[in-house]
């Protein structure tokens, strides 16, 4: 099932220039202005809470992501529907395995926490479109598969509590499960797998309207946005998509507009941006350097830079089994991130079930007491 933007705001009981829409909105804006826990201590939020925000992420220095979904399951990464080209339908009979059974958001934040990390960033949405959260949009969800859980909730919960912050991965660019995402025909960057025949749940031509896609997004962060208190990060994925093809079509000022608009403290980043208009940039770890001309543009900004690199892959992939990084290796990467005067952001694959790697957990917890016993880059 999918859903508009107009559909969902109806099924919301919310229908477009209502005033129980405006209600609701002014609501969670007031909402979203209280001091989240993730800035306690930090002056001047009421005056400018994204001025706060972005002082708060200059100094955190050390974050958790966390790649979890479907493909875990698989245990081949979590491009394996694109690689493996495996048909939307096959592929979504990957749910009906889904139980999280393991997923322990205490354990993480505590991890988190124990690694002296001072957020958090997991993928509610990652480019084959299975949502961890709550959402009227799609059945395609963790509440509609044998876990029954919303994951982001209790993460959320979780980070609320014990005072970190809650960044959001949501893909915005790639999506290989709705139909009027962007196909391959007029965007690059891996749109879509190169399905032979064609992909049929796919729309293609004249019946493909990306503005379907685009309300669908908008819906959905509006849902993330709303449903789990402070946000401290929407972090958009998918970057390569939209920058090869019509990227006007995306609407990512109308995109940027919503998010301020409903969470005025929350960081916005696109990897490199869209606009010029993120709060922050967010490369992957080998970007450095392939393109250090990129990235030196980058430092001579006066935004920050988030740098993500992972123990083990992104997605759980068993390759890697047993010879995941360690220690020295993370504290290494941690020092020449100060020297880059950039967050890192640090990526654990939790197994199918959702636990977490014993050697992971490891290696966070030795490297949270080398900080607190040596300091940060020593």
């Amino acid at each position: 099932m999918q859903l508009n933007k107009r559909e969902f705001l109806q099924l919301s009981g919310l229908a477009t220039g209502s005033i129980l829409m405006s209600t609701w909105l002014n609501a969670c804006t007031s909402k979203a202005q209280q001091i989240p826990s993730y800035l306690d201590g930090y002056k001047g939020y009421g005056n400018d809470p994204l001025g706060t925000a972005t002082q708060w992420f200059r100094e955190a220095k050390f974050g958790l992501f966390i790649h979890y979904g479907l493909y875990s399951l698989l245990g081949r990464g979590e491009w394996v529907q694109y690689y493996e080209k495996i048909p939307v339908k096959e592929y979504e009979k990957l749910k009906d395995g889904f139980t999280a059974k393991s997923f322990d958001a205490d354990l993480i934040t505590d991890l988190a926490m124990a690694a002296e990390m001072k957020y958090v960033n997991i993928t509610t949405r990652h480019h084959d479109s299975f949502c961890l959260f709550d959402t009227k949009t799609t059945d395609f969800n963790s509440i509609n598969s044998p876990a029954k859980r919303d994951i982001v909730r209790e993460l959320a919960d979780s980070c609320q509590k014990k005072g970190l912050g809650l960044c959001l991965y949501y893909s915005h660019g790639r999506d290989w499960r709705h139909p009027h995402a962007p196909n391959n025909d007029n965007w690059g960057g891996k749109a879509r797998p190169t399905y032979d025949p064609p992909e049929p749940h796919y729309k293609y031509g004249q019946e493909h309207d990306i503005n379907e896609y685009v309300d669908y997004m908008h819906a959905q962060l509006t849902e993330l946005l709303t449903q789990y208190g402070p946000i401290a990060s929407i972090w958009l994925d998918g970057y390569g998509v939209p920058m090869k093809g019509p990227t006007e079509k995306f609407r990512i000022e109308e995109t940027y507009r919503l998010i301020r608009g409903l969470q005025p403290q929350t960081l916005i980043t696109a990897k490199s941006g869209y606009l010029g208009t993120e709060d922050y940039y967010a490369p992957e770890i080998h970007w450095i350097d392939r393109d250090p001309e990129k990235f030196s543009k980058m430092q001579a900004s006066d935004k920050p830079i988030e740098v993500c690199s992972f123990l083990a892959g992104w997605g759980y992939n068993q390759k890697y089994d047993g010879n995941h990084r360690e220690e020295d290796s993370v504290l290494a990467e941690l020092q020449r991130m100060g020297r880059l005067k950039s967050n890192l952001l640090l990526n654990i694959a939790p197994l199918p079930d959702g636990a977490i790697d014993p050697q992971d957990v490891d290696t966070l917890n030795r490297v949270g007491a080398h900080i607190r016993q040596n300091g940060w880059y020593s």
